[in-house]
This record gives C-alpha cells, sequence and structure tokens, in this order.
C-alpha cells in the first residue's frame, strides 16, 4: 500500500541524513540503506511495519545511481552479482513475508541484535584481513564452485535480513564478496548491484504486507541521489585503502550504538 504522510518540519533534516549515507554507502558499498530504519522508527517515529517497505524504497534509487557509475569504471563483476542476486531474491521474499507475522516490538528488537552483531563481526573480519594484509599474504582465488555455493549463501541471508528488516544487507554481502577474494573497488560496486535488486524485489513484496510512505522516500532520496553521485566520483579519486580499516571499525561501533538504542526503544 502506498501512502503519503502530512508535512512535518522534522522532515527538513532527512535530506542531510539522505546525503550522507548516500556518499558514504557508494564509497564503503551497500548503498547506506542500514541506517535508513533506525532513522525512520528512532527519529522519525515510523511505524516498523512502514519503516521496513519505505527504508527498501529509499534504497533503491542509492543502488541504481552506485551501480551505474560503478559499473562505468569498471568496478562491477557482473558474474559473481548474478549468483549473489539469484539467491537474494529469494532471501528477500521470504524475509518480505515473515514481517507480516510479528509485532514492531519483535522487529525492533530483532534488528537491534542483529545490528550488534554484524558489528562484531565486521570488526573481527577487518581485524583480520588488516593483519593478513600486514603478514603480506595474498589468497588463492576460488574455484567455480567455491564461488557459486559462497555467493549463494550469503546472497540469500543478505535478501533474507533486506526483506526483513527492510536495511540493505550490506554486511553479508561485503563478507561474502570480501571472501569471493575481489578488490575492494569490485566489492563496493557489485555489492550495490546485489543490494538495489535485493531490495527491488523485497519492495514489490512489501505491498503486500506493508505501508510505503512517499513524502519520508521523497525526503530521503532528494539527498541520497546526490550524496550517490558525488561518492561514486570520490571513489576513483581517493587512496580509500588507507582508511578503510578506520573507517569500519567507526561504523561497526555506530551500529553497536544503533542495535542497543533498537532495543531498549
Amino acid at each position: 500500500m502506498i501512502f503519503y504522510s502530512e508535512y512535518q518540519s522534522i522532515y527538513l533534516i532527512l535530506p542531510l541524513i539522505g546525503f550522507a549515507l548516500g556518499l558514504f554507502g557508494t564509497m564503503l558499498g551497500g548503498g547506506g540503506g542500514f541506517f535508513f530504519l533506525p532513522v525512520l522508527t528512532l527519529i522519525i517515529g515510523a511505524p516498523a511495519q512502514v519503516a521496513v517497505p519505505t527504508s527498501l524504497t529509499a534504497t533503491l534509487p542509492i543502488g541504481l545511481v552506485g551501480t551505474i557509475g560503478h559499473f562505468r569504471k569498471g568496478n562491477v563483476d557482473l558474474k559473481t552479482g548474478k549468483i549473489f542476486a539469484v539467491a537474494g531474491i529469494i532471501g528477500a521474499l521470504a524475509g518480505a513475508a515473515l514481517t507480516g507475522y510479528i509485532s514492531s516490538k519483535q522487529l525492533k528488537t530483532a534488528f537491534g541484535i542483529y545490528s550488534i552483531l554484524i558489528a562484531m563481526n565486521m570488526s573481527f573480519t577487518t581485524w583480520r584481513k588488516k593483519r593478513c594484509e600486514e603478514n603480506g599474504k595474498e589468497l588463492r582465488p576460488l574455484s567455480n564452485m567455491g564461488r557459486i555455493s559462497r555467493g549463494s549463501f550469503f546472497g540469500f541471508f543478505a535478501g533474507a535480513i533486506s526483506g526483513t528488516f527492510g536495511t540493505s544487507g550490506t554486511a553479508p554481502v561485503m563478507a561474502g564478496l570480501f571472501s569471493s577474494r575481489l578488490t575492494l573497488k569490485k566489492v563496493v560496486g557489485t555489492s550495490l548491484l546485489i543490494i538495489f535488486v535485493n531490495a527491488f524485489f523485497a519492495v514489490g513484496a512489501h505491498f503486500l504486507v506493508g505501508r510505503i510512505d512517499l513524502t519520508l522516500v521523497a525526503f530521503l532520496t532528494s539527498g541520497s541521489v546526490i550524496g550517490a553521485i558525488i561518492g561514486t566520483r570520490w571513489l576513483s579519486k581517493l587512496q580509500v585503502r588507507k582508511a578503510e580499516n578506520n573507517i569500519r571499525h567507526v561504523y561497526a561501533v555506530v551500529m553497536i550504538i544503533i542495535g542497543i538504542l533498537m532495543i531498549l526503544k
């Protein structure tokens, strides 16, 4: 169901938030959609059943703009992306169906727990990656079977997270792509493609079980699209690898804080 909520003055901060998420989402991968749900529930006060499909809809422009920009620069691995996307579609449809059977409180609590666990995993994998780089080790390329099995597992899980919580499913996508031995820029570009596909099908499924607030979508995307365009261009110019580990640790800390707030509220 689609509807337009009445304008509120607090909505004016949404373009700024959208800009920041679009900017960093296209530079770090994942589209920044993880933060849309807590913004809509904790700041705007939207019910979870409205916030989930609205968050997914607001993620679509970031994924689309980011994917096109990175594809033009050769940062999208279509072969790997297809494996993740097909499995993610199935997961997204299953996750969207699940939201119709749980309450707003249960959804927020589950999202809070998920946030904390994923943040811990992100910190651990970042530490392990840094240690590997310091030791000068190089990972061997995966076989076709290894690529398919990992892509299917992480793709389905990412789709299920996207459909259930209305987030981009960034963490499992990034974890799966890094385990597939892709370069940093290809991880970022390919993750945006996967997340766009997951969100697109999850939005379609949520038409049956949720409500999409196009007023909130408009305010969020008015800033996120601009941020996504700038972020894609900046990534090709900046030496992101040097600051990547520190950025991911900060990202993980913010995720833990959001997770605790979602559980408590």
